[in-house]
């Protein structure tokens, strides 16, 4: 099937940098300074409350400590300026805004917060951008209104991206504590957890009270997390969004070196001592179209995290997990009609058979389409997103709660990126859309009508409720359910409004897919 888509502060650092509280510094009209456990950091005061960017939270991972494991950050005296977002780490140009070119900067492990006023400790969101594993940074969200509508601190994080976050070889599994290595990217994001768990109660967070989230891959990652043992008790509970594709698998140990040597290869290396000595665009250019992500086989994922689920060794949290109704159609137009071809009526039957099988082709006929891309599309999310969601929402009710949502907001606009295509193809609920309805996707304010908004501060209540308390909930609206098998579709007043729906897995044609990924 397809696989596409710290170290403490010095006695004379602390004595030459004194702490000024957050709400101190606010009311004296000055932007805020904390001190983290490697130094002070100043930030400033926004309109909806005090944000700080570009915090690292662990040492540059350039030079020799390139392709290992995160270390803790080096301590600093004075204060340092956290005004600014930090570098992206290494990857490509897209189409998403403000990344028009790309970035060959390691040093890269940086993270933001974001803090509402008040003095008091409040629940924490720790946010892992989308974007494949190859591509993406914590400045993806701009979360500032959500953490002032739901009273929570939110942290948004980057990790190494692509051969520099995720590079197996033999070379570098003695290096790996677990001699596993291929995993260095979700590294990074434990490092981040420990940074959130040693530093947020001087932001006003409670370090007790923390829920991992992300999109896309940031919600694979979460997945990834859930299943980690040496993720435990970095985090209380966990959102999982359009994050369950491939059943949340990893590459095997196996693989992932021989996918290392290929990549060594490719570059004309015979060594890790070689690879170390090529420059980022190097490393970059060379990444191509290899799988980059989690590797099973030692501490970090002893097994694949379905199983991790299954066999009850998962951390035991409440989660959120869902997708949206239309997921396959980003992806089908970045493969037809991006490019000026469609997919024409012609070549429907053949595309079908090679990707799906004859038998997914009638069960999505070309008739009960509007167009062959919108067809394919649909098959393809069923396949990837929705069922697979719907899959895992049955591992992990065995284990914890587990509350189910389905975005279906078909009127949506497309997201940032995709409206400056200036293209008429009809995205639906497609990939990535609902993230707009929570945060300022890439800083921007989405133009949503009356009935758009408010479903927009729904959805901010519901997962603001699972921040704070564990249980999503919004005034007035049914409460995310927690039962198998039924699911929260979320909508706009006009098109029937939030309801609960026990019919998904028969829309979605699940039991084609779920008997071709027990096959």
């Amino acid at each position: 099937m397809i696989r596409r888509v710290a170290i403490a502060l010095t006695a004379l650092a602390a004595a030459l940098v004194a702490p000024v509280p957050v709400a101190q510094a606010a009311a004296q009209g000055r932007d805020p300074v904390v001190r983290t456990d490697a130094g002070s950091v100043r930030g400033e005061t926004t309109a909806e409350g005090r944000q700080f960017l570009g915090i690292p939270y662990a040492e540059p991972p350039v030079g020799k400590l390139r392709w290992r494991q995160p270390r803790p950050v080096r301590p600093w005296h004075g204060v340092r300026s956290a005004r600014d977002f930090g570098n992206k780490c290494v990857q490509t140009s897209s189409w998403d805004p403000g990344y028009e070119q790309p970035s060959y900067t390691e040093d890269c492990l940086d993270l933001n917060v974001y803090v509402p006023e008040g003095s008091e400790r409040r629940a924490v969101l720790v946010w892992f951008h989308g974007g494949g594993l190859t591509a993406g940074a914590g400045q993806d969200v701009v979360p500032d209104a959500f953490a002032r509508q739901t009273g929570t601190v939110v942290v948004t994080v980057n990790y190494r991206l692509g051969a520099m976050g995720f590079l197996a070889a033999a070379g570098l599994d003695g290096e790996a504590r677990d001699g596993v290595s291929g995993n260095f990217g979700m590294l990074d994001q434990q490092a981040a957890l420990r940074w959130v768990r040693a530093n947020i109660g001087r932001f006003g967070g409670d370090p007790g009270r923390v829920t991992i989230a992300g999109e896309s891959a940031g919600g694979r990652s979460v997945c990834t997390q859930l299943a980690s043992p040496t993720a435990k008790g970095l985090f209380r509970s966990a959102i999982i969004e359009s994050g369950a594709y491939d059943d949340c698998g990893a590459r095997t140990h196996e693989d992932a070196v021989a996918q290392g040597a290929a990549f060594a290869q490719r570059l004309g290396c015979a060594d890790v001592a070689c690879l170390r000595g090529k420059s980022a665009r190097e490393i970059l250019e060379a990444q191509g179209d290899f799988d980059w992500g989690p590797v099973t086989g030692g501490a970090f994922l002893p097994v694949q995290p379905e199983q991790a689920i299954a066999r009850g060794t998962a951390s035991r949290v409440p989660v959120i997990n869902g997708s949206n109704k239309d997921e396959g159609r980003l992806f089908a137009f970045s493969s037809f009609d991006l490019n000026g071809t469609p997919l024409t009526a012609e070549q429907y039957p053949e595309v079908m058979r090679n990707d799906f099988g004859e038998q997914a082709l009638r069960r999505y006929p070309l008739s009960a389409y509007p167009t062959p891309t919108i067809a394919y599309a649909t098959a393809l999310g069923d396949t990837l997103f929705s069922c697979s969601a719907l899959r895992l929402d049955g591992l992990l009710a065995a284990r914890g709660p587990v509350y189910s949502y389905e975005f279906a907001d078909r009127t949506s606009p497309p997201f940032a990126s995709l409206r400056n295509l200036h293209t008429d193809f009809d995205f639906g609920a497609t990939h990535v859309n609902e993230i707009q309805y929570l945060f300022k996707h890439f800083g921007l304010e989405s133009p949503f009508d009356a009935e758009q908004q408010a479903l927009s501060r729904q959805m901010v209540q519901y997962w603001g409720s699972f921040v704070r308390d564990g249980v999503p909930r919004a005034a007035g609206q049914p409460t995310m359910p927690g039962t198998v098998g039924t699911v929260l579709s979320l909508k706009t007043a006009a098109k029937g409004g939030n309801t609960l729906s026990t019919t998904l897995h028969q829309e979605h044609r699940c039991d084609l897919w779920d008997a071709a990924t027990a096959g």
